[in-house]
């Protein structure tokens, strides 16, 4: 797919100083799959929070023995 994209010149100096060895197009095209990823990434937590249960949650944290964290897990 081709899309003329139209980049104020302050974006296009930010992204020259930013892409490192890859070309601007690669730079833009990895910055749409990131943002894609995030708002999948949101959508996907709000889902998991909404099925989620605060009762469940403390019930579980409940069943945790009451003893002193294991050496490799300490500070």
């Amino acid at each position: 797919m081709n899309y003329a994209l139209r980049i104020p010149d302050y974006y296009k100096q930010e992204i020259e100083a930013l892409k490192g060895d890859t070309s601007i197009n690669q730079f833009i095209v990895n910055a749409i799959a990131e943002k894609i990823s995030a708002l999948k990434t949101e959508d996907y937590l709000k889902q998991r929070a909404e099925r989620g249960s605060r009762e469940h949650a403390i019930s579980m944290l409940n069943r945790v023995a009451d003893a002193p964290a294991d050496k490799k897990d300490r500070l």
